[in-house]
């Protein structure tokens, strides 16, 4: 008598069916489009300058200085969400919610962006600015919490995460930003330019993590 074996298709399609965990494709997909969105907004506020002359171009400078700060925030944002859904095993109702509000916040890069190019980085526009870019960090932080909460203290999550210094770092200058925005505006704008910047030099943890546990 032949033994009772299950073809490996069949197997995996078993245990697939007994996870009861939640995949992350979607998440990833959902935000990735919202993102996507996000920039392509951006770039439709963009207006056409009504002239043909080099000075005209040249005064449109606030708004396409405040462009490419947004974009390279949202990029950040981006790639951030990006490295760390790589040692994200299964997500719950509860990130998914957190991964939400973390877009909801980025949904609003746009409005705060034109607001503040369009004014030449008054004090409110700046202060939203910097509200914006704080509720975001929090939000990146609470998603982050939320992914934890399902995942081991020894996961490759938990590993790469670590105390997320830079992170903390960040919310805590972004709320310094928001007061300094009706001392100087152009002080909040240089240190919002310099969160980005530390942000912008690539973060290895979650690199080094994958390096040492492929498999994950």
């Amino acid at each position: 008598m032949l033994p009772l074996t299950m073809p490996p298709r069949a197997a995996s399609l078993s245990w697939h069916w007994g996870d009861k965990r939640m995949g992350k494709t979607r998440l990833e997909a959902f935000s990735d489009g919202v993102l996507a969105i996000i920039i392509t907004i951006m770039v439709l506020e963009l207006k056409v300058p009504h002239g043909d002359d080099l000075a005209t171009l040249l005064s449109l400078w606030p708004v396409a200085l405040s462009y490419m700060l947004s974009f390279i925030y949202v990029g950040i944002y981006w790639n951030n969400h990006h490295h760390l859904f790589h040692v994200v095993q299964h997500v719950s109702g509860q990130a998914m919610w957190a991964n939400l509000h973390l877009l909801f916040w980025l949904s609003l890069i746009p409005f705060v962006t034109g607001w503040m190019g369009e004014n030449h980085f008054a004090s409110l526009p700046m202060a939203c600015y910097g509200g914006v870019l704080f509720m975001s960090a929090c939000a990146y932080s609470l998603l982050t919490m939320a992914l934890l909460q399902h995942h081991a203290a020894d996961s490759a999550l938990a590993k790469a995460l670590g105390c997320d210094r830079k992170g903390k770092a960040s919310i805590v200058l972004y709320a310094f930003g928001i007061p300094l925005s009706f001392v100087s505006g152009w002080a909040a704008l240089a240190l919002y330019v310099a969160v980005a910047v530390m942000w912008f030099v690539p973060d290895k943890r979650i690199e080094r993590v994958l390096a040492v546990e492929p498999h994950v």
